[in-house]
C-alpha cells in the first residue's frame, strides 16, 4: 500500500464529510484513497480524478453523467458507487470499499489459478457486466487491475468461495466521449483490447466479452496473448491474429475451457456470445462439466454384472472323488441286494417359444389378410391412395412449392424492392459492399441468386454497392507519427514518413499530409506523411538595404525561393529591397519561399527654366528642389545644364552658367 506523507490530501476532510486516510493506488486517470464518511461512521473508498483530466469541461459533465447511471447500478458484484462531487476543482466518486485484492495483486502472486478457481472469478465478474449490459452500459475497460477479490474468511488461498467485485464501471467512456470531442482518441488498455476498438473505435457488450475472455486466457496461463515493445504493436496483434488455445501454455487444460476462451475471443465480434449474460451460461456449463468430470475420475468403479455358471446339485449320500461317485459304507447285515442299473431318463426337449414381438404381429396380421379376400382389396386400396399422397407430397416439398427467383442484380435498390414485392417476395438487406463496376445503392448481389429456386413468398436478401472504395484522408495533423500511421492504416492506406523543419510544431509530430487531408483517395493509396523535425538552426537573413541580385544571392546561400518581386515607390535607390514577407531571425524552413519589395527609385525632378534669372536666386530655386548646383560666373544666368522641362532624380548636379 502506497501511503507517501507528501501527498496533499492525506488527513484532508472532502466535502466536509469524508476524511481521506491513506492512499490506496495510483493509476493513469485517477488516484484511489480509503477515506472515513464521518457521517456514517464507515470505511469507504474515494477515488479522485487527476488534475489533467479536469481542465476539460466536457469531460466533468460526462463523469457526472456516467456517475449517475452506476450509482443506480446495483448488483452484490458491482462496486457500489455512493456518492459524487469535487474536491477543489478535481471531480470524484465515493465508493464502496473492498477489503481484498485485485486480480492483478491475486496473480502476481500466484502467476495463474486452476481451472475451477478462474471460471469462480470469471462467473462473478461477468454476472457484474451482464447486469451492466442489461442497463445499457458498457464496460470498455475489463481488465485485472478492474476486478476486486475478497478473499473466503479464514482460508487466504480459496479463490472459489471468494467474492469478486468489477469497479470502474463508465469511467472509460467519460474519458473516451470528452476525448472524440477534441479530437483525440482514447485506447483501452491494449493487453485486453477488443479488434473493433482498434479499427473503428467501436464498442458494443461483445467487446467486454472479448477483454473478459483475454483475462480468462490470463489466468489460466500467467501472461497475455501478445506482447511487443510498442503498445500499438500489441493492439494491431488483437485485429490481426487469433488468440491462441491456453492448453498451448498450460498442457492438460481440458478441452471445454479451450472452447470458451476462443468463442469470447473471435475477432469477428458476430462469432462471440452476444453480451456477458450469454457468456455467463456457458461459463456456468464449463464449470459444471469440468466439475463432473473431476467427481468421475475421484469416484470408486462400480463391480460389473457378470454370468455365473450353474452349478448342479449333489445327492446328499453321494460323495464326489475325482471323477467316481462313492456311496457311503454298510455294515454286512445292512447291505441290499444290487440293483438292476436304472437307464438315464430320456432328455424332454425343450419346448419352442411362441414368436413374440414386431416380426410375430405382421406375420399374424398378414395371415388375417390373406384369409379374406375383400380385407385383402381394402389394404392394396389404402397402400395405392397412401403411397398417391406421399408422391403428391414429396413433389410439393421438394418441387411444387418452389418457383424462380427474379433477377433484381444492377437495379435500384428502390426498383428491386418494388420488383420483388410485386412478385409477391419478401425483401431485406444485407451488409453493403464496395464494387468498381457497380454503381452506388444498385444491387450488387441477391440472395437466392437470379433464377434460383425459392419458396413461394419467400425472402430475398439484397446487397447493394457502395460503389468504388473512396477513403477520405484523416486529420492527423499534430499526432505523434505512430498514432497518425494508426489512423492511415486503420483507413485502408498505406504511408511513407517524410520530415520538414517547422517553427509551430514538435519535432515527431504531423505537419501534413500529400494529398492533403480530407482528400479523396482509393484504397491502398500512399500517403506521404511530413513529420516535423522542430525549428530549423538555420535562420532567415536579413536583406532590406540590399540590392536585389545580392540579396536573392544571401537567400539561395540558406535555400529560400525568393517569390514575388514588387517595385514600390520610394525614396531609395532603384532596385533596393525595402522590405522582405518573413522577418529575419525567424527559423529556415524546407521549401520556405519569400517575397521581396523593391524600390522603384525617387520621384524624378521637371527642372525649371531659371535663366535671365539673378544667379543666386537661380541656386536658390533649383536647391530647394533637392537638386544640387553648380555655379560659374555671376550676374545673370545665361546658360544651364540639363536644359528647361528636363526630368532628373533628386540630388542631380546642375551646372549653371552666369554673366551680365
Amino acid at each position: 500500500m502506497d501511503t507517501t506523507v507528501a501527498d496533499p490530501l492525506l488527513g484532508a476532510l472532502v466535502d466536509g464529510r469524508y476524511r481521506v486516510r491513506s492512499r490506496v493506488a495510483k493509476g493513469g486517470m485517477a488516484t484511489v484513497y480509503t477515506a472515513l464518511d464521518e457521517r456514517l461512521e464507515r470505511t469507504v473508498a474515494l477515488k479522485i480524478i487527476h488534475p489533467g483530466q479536469s481542465h476539460d469541461p466536457h469531460f466533468v459533465n460526462r463523469f457526472t453523467d456516467e456517475a449517475k447511471t452506476i450509482a443506480r447500478l446495483t448488483h452484490p458484484n458491482v462496486v457500489a458507487v455512493y456518492d459524487q462531487g469535487t474536491h477543489h476543482g478535481l471531480p470524484y466518486l465515493v465508493m464502496e470499499f473492498v477489503r481484498g485484492r485485485t486480480l492483478r495483486e491475486v496473480l502476481a502472486e500466484r502467476r495463474r489459478l486452476q481451472p475451477q478457481e478462474a471460471l469462480a472469478i470469471m462467473e462473478q465478474m461477468l454476472a457484474a457486466i451482464a447486469a451492466a449490459h442489461r442497463a445499457g452500459l458498457v464496460h470498455r475497460d475489463v481488465k485485472p487491475e478492474n476486478v476486486l477479490v475478497a478473499e473466503a474468511p479464514g482460508d487466504a488461498h480459496n479463490l472459489v468461495d471468494g467474492v469478486v467485485k468489477v469497479a470502474d464501471f463508465g469511467l472509460a467512456r467519460a474519458v473516451e466521449a470528452s476525448a472524440d470531442e477534441t479530437g483525440s482518441h482514447l485506447m483501452a488498455t491494449v493487453a485486453y483490447v477488443a479488434p473493433e476498438l482498434v479499427t473503428d473505435g467501436h464498442a458494443d457488450p461483445r467487446t467486454d466479452v472479448y477483454s473478459a475472455g483475454i483475462v480468462l486466457f490470463e489466468m489460466l496461463t500467467g501472461r497475455v496473448p501478445y506482447e511487443a515493445d510498442r503498445p500499438v504493436e500489441v493492439a494491431w496483434q488483437h485485429v490481426d491474429r487469433d488468440v491462441p488455445f491456453p492448453s498451448r501454455y498450460t498442457p492438460g487444460l481440458p478441452p471445454a475451457i479451450d472452447d470458451l476462451v476462443i468463442r469470447a475471443t473471435r475477432r469477428d465480434p458476430g462469432a462471440r456470445p452476444t453480451d456477458a449474460g450469454a457468456m455467463l451460461a456457458e461459463v456456468q456449463a464449463a464449470r459444471e462439466n469440468i466439475g463432473m468430470e473431476l467427481a468421475t475420475r475421484s469416484r470408486p468403479l462400480a463391480q460389473p454384472t457378470v454370468i455365473v455358471p450353474q452349478v448342479e446339485s449333489v445327492p446328499q449320500n453321494v460323495y464326489r472323488t475325482g471323477s467316481m461317485s462313492v456311496e457311503p459304507a454298510r455294515p454286512s447285515w445292512a447291505k441290499l441286494p444290487s440293483p438292476t442299473p436304472a437307464q438315464p431318463p430320456a432328455r424332454r426337449r425343450r419346448a419352442q417359444p411362441e414368436p413374440t414381438g414386431p416380426a410375430a404381429r405382421l406375420a399374424e396380421l398378414l395371415a388375417q389378410v390373406n384369409a379374406n379376400p375383400r380385407t385383402r382389396l381394402t389394404v392394396i386400396a389404402a397402400m395405392l391412395t397412401l403411397g398417391l399422397l406421399v408422391a403428391i407430397g414429396g413433389y410439393w416439398i421438394g418441387v411444387g412449392r418452389y418457383t424462380d427467383a427474379p433477377d433484381l442484380t444492377t437495379m435500384s435498390s428502390d426498383m428491386a424492392g418494388q420488383q420483388a414485392r410485386a412478385a409477391g417476395f419478401k425483401v431485406k438487406f444485407g451488409p453493403a459492399k464496395f464494387d468498381t463496376k457497380i454503381a452506388k445503392d444498385k444491387v450488387l448481389a441477391q440472395d437466392p441468386a437470379a433464377h434460383a429456386r425459392i419458396l413461394d413468398g419467400g425472402t430475398i436478401t439484397l446487397t447493394l454497392s457502395l460503389g468504388p472504395e473512396i477513403h477520405k484522408v484523416p486529420d492527423i495533423a499534430g499526432k505523434e507519427y505512430d498514432l497518425a500511421l494508426v489512423d492511415i492504416q486503420a483507413t485502408g492506406l498505406q504511408a511513407t514518413r517524410a520530415e520538414k523543419f517547422d517553427d509551430a510544431i514538435p519535432a515527431g509530430y504531423v505537419v501534413e499530409t500529400d494529398p492533403r487531408i480530407g482528400t479523396e483517395v482509393k484504397p491502398g493509396q500512399t500517403i506521404k506523411i511530413l513529420v516535423s523535425k522542430g525549428p530549423n538552426p538555420v535562420k532567415v537573413p536579413l536583406v532590406i538595404g540590399k540590392n536585389i541580385e545580392d540579396a536573392k544571392q544571401a537567400l539561395t546561400k540558406v535555400k529560400i525561393t525568393v517569390g514575388k518581386i514588387e517595385a514600390v515607390d520610394s525614396d531609395k535607390p532603384a532596385n533596393e529591397v525595402t522590405s522582405q514577407s518573413i522577418g529575419d531571425g525567424n527559423s529556415v524552413t524546407d521549401g520556405m519561399v519569400i517575397d521581396l519589395q523593391i524600390s522603384k527609385g525617387p520621384a524624378l525632378v521637371t527642372l525649371p527654366d531659371v535663366r535671365g534669372q539673378q544667379l543666386d536666386d537661380a541656386r536658390r530655386a533649383l536647391e530647394a528642389m533637392g537638386l544640387a548646383v553648380d555655379a560659374q560666373g555671376f550676374g545673370t544666368v545665361r546658360q544651364m545644364d540639363p536644359g528647361p522641362g528636363t526630368q532628373v532624380p533628386p540630388g542631380t548636379r546642375i551646372r549653371l552658367l552666369a554673366y551680365f
